[in-house]
Parts: structure tokens; sequence; C-alpha cells
């Protein structure tokens, strides 16, 4: 067992529902152990302003369980690794800090990180961790991408969020006979518009491992209004999702970044051109990730949480804690952010897709 007095833990990346659920099951089972726990504000940014580590005790994650968001903040532009420094004529460069932020987290004499986060967040952890600074990983996105871990969560929040919201937009949809397009996120993954998609009986899901023919999903929708009793459709589209020749959609932020989105308003525009039919885009957008976590989410980020401090108890660093039903586990680190996890085109959700009628794009 290692010698541990003092653990921090951090949330990075995007947020998602069930964050402060899996730092309250941090602070709850270090304090177990009677080990004392700090937070890092803002990702990593805490560690470089005066008042970014926090104490957490068992009163400071009080009642926190069911709220959405992470009472630690996080960012997704403070990467260590790759960090922005702004010369006095406005020109901005960019430096690996990372053995700084080592340095700093020693300086507060942390025995061990938890970092909470996606893909990018753990690609830190891993690059910290290969600088010796002991870290477990626990894996969050509504994207559910992560390699080496069967759910991450928050996902199936994010999923009950989109179906509610596409359930909704069928009466809307028939009562004006329109077609209604809806943009989910995902990044370059399916499993949200997927899974939402076949919940809440869309007609057409497109998602980026399947690209997409505009004449199969008019050919679809064209189908539908022949039907007497369906004189409207619903289309669901992974904001990756792109044809065989043309490339995922992005748009430009405010800020100069460039981001996926855009693709439900060029596939409405598309549509109405080709049929004639009225048709409507919703983005769903950040949504997606506001609010409490389900029940399943809340459990899941429990025990993520939970799992994490006992890897740091056994000191086994390096590894991110994945669920492998029924068991949580520990995976190496390098191996989770290897890849990203996208849907297999043999899953049996893509089969149930095909098999209730639902267009794919493809077919």
């Amino acid at each position: 067992m290692s010698e541990i007095r003092r653990i921090a833990v951090n949330t990075g990346g995007g947020d998602a529902p069930g964050l402060n659920a899996v730092i309250r099951a941090v602070v709850l089972s270090a304090e177990r152990l009677g080990w004392e726990v700090v937070g890092f504000k803002d990702s990593y940014d805490g560690l470089f302003e005066e008042d970014g580590v926090v104490r957490l005790d068992r009163r400071s994650v009080r009642g926190i369980t069911h709220l959405g968001g992470t009472i630690l903040g996080t960012t997704n532009r403070g990467d260590p690794l790759n960090w922005p420094v702004e010369a006095p004529d406005g020109t901005v460069t960019h430096e690996d800090r990372s053995q700084q932020v080592v340095d700093l987290i020693e300086k507060h004499d942390v025995d061990a990180l938890i970092a909470i986060g996606g893909d990018g967040s753990l690609r830190i952890a891993h690059a910290l961790s290969e600088l010796g600074l002991p870290v477990v990983g626990v894996p969050k996105t509504i994207d559910n991408d992560l390699a080496a871990t069967n759910l991450t969560f928050g996902f199936t929040t994010a999923v009950e969020t989109a179906t509610d919201a596409i359930g909704r937009l069928h009466s809307t949809a028939e009562s004006h006979e329109r077609t209604m397009v809806v943009e989910l996120m995902g990044r370059t993954a399916g499993w949200i518009a997927l899974h939402a998609g076949v919940a809440g009986t869309a007609d057409v899901i497109l998602i980026p491992e399947i690209p997409y023919d505009m004449d199969v999903v008019c050919r679809k929708i064209e189908e539908r209004y022949a039907s007497q009793r369906s004189q409207f459709a619903i289309v669901v589209v992974a904001e990756g999702a792109h044809t065989a020749e043309g490339s995922m959609k992005y748009k430009e932020t405010a800020e100069g970044q460039h981001r996926l989105g855009g693709i439900g308003k060029m596939i409405s525009e598309q549509i109405h051109e080709l049929t004639g039919r009225e048709t409507r885009e919703l983005v769903l957008g950040h949504l997606q990730r506001g609010g409490g976590p389900n029940a399943y989410d809340r459990l899941l980020a429990l025990r993520f949480g939970a799992a994490a401090v006992r890897m740091v108890q056994q000191g086994r660093f390096g590894t991110m804690v994945a669920l492998d039903p029924p068991h949580v586990l520990a995976v190496p680190l390098a191996e989770a952010v290897s890849r990203i996890k996208t849907v297999p085109l043999d899953s049996d959700i893509i089969q149930t897709a095909r098999s209730l009628g639902i267009c794919l794009g493809d077919e």
C-alpha cells in the first residue's frame, strides 16, 4: 500500500452530468482512509492562481451528487502541454508547461492526482504520469468515445435528454407536416445520435461511422410522406456525420476556433431543395451536457470515484478506472487514450435500427 496523506482531484474538458458525484465519492472514500483532499479549480488552471487550490471535505461535497456541472469548474483550453503565451506585440506562441504542473502539484504536498476527464484531459494526465506524477484517471464524456471502458458517465443522461427532445418534436412535426432535422453532439462518434435516434423512433439516423447519401435519405423521407398516416419525418444527425466524398462540417467560433457543427442546417437545406418539403432544423447543443445526472450516471460516477481512490490506495498509478460489466477495474492510461471508440458497424443496435426500417443513409 502506498504511503498517502493528501490527494488532489480536478475536472477537465467539457462538463458532463455526474462530475460532482465523482468528486463526492473521491472525498468521502479518501476521508475514510484518513487522507486530505484538495481540488484544482478549472482543470490545471487553478495551480497558476492564488486561490485555485481548495480544500475539499465532507461538508463541501454534501448534497452535490444530483447536481449537474462541477463545483471545481472546468475548461477545455488550459492544456499544460500546449500552453498559450502572448507576447507584448500580441503574437501567441505555445509552450510545454507539464513539468511546471508536476512541480506545482508536488509543492502542494499532493501524493497523487485523480484526473476526471475525456480523451484530451486524460492525454494530459498520461503525459504527467510519464513525468512521474502518480495519477489515476476517471473517464468522463457524454460522447462515450473513450476506449477501454464500456461506458462513460454522462452518456446515458445525454441520451435521455436527446431522446426526450426527439419525442417532443414528433407532435409538432406531425401537426405541421414537416421534416425535422435534429443535430446532436458526439464529435467523431455516433453513440448519442444512434441510441437517441433509435429510442426516439427517428426515421433517419446519420452517424460518422456510416457515410450517407442524400439521395438515399430523401428517398426514405418521400416514402414516409407517401404513407397516408405519416405526413412528417424525423432525421437525427450526429455533428460528425459526412458523405463518402465529403468531410465533417466545421464552423468558426468568435474566438477563431473551428468546431464541429452546422451539419444539421446543411442537411435541412438539402432536404428542402431535393424534396420541396417544409423542413426545420434543431441543434440541441449544450442542453445535452446540462442538468443533473440520471440514476444510472449517478451510480456509475460514484462507483468510478470510489474505485479511483482504491486504485490510489493500491498504488496502481498510470491507470484509468473503467467499466467492464459488472466490474469496475483499472486499465492503463496509455490504452485508454490510444484511440477513439466508434460505433461498430456490426453492433446489435445498428442491426436493430435496420430491422426497424430506420434509414442510416447508406441503403
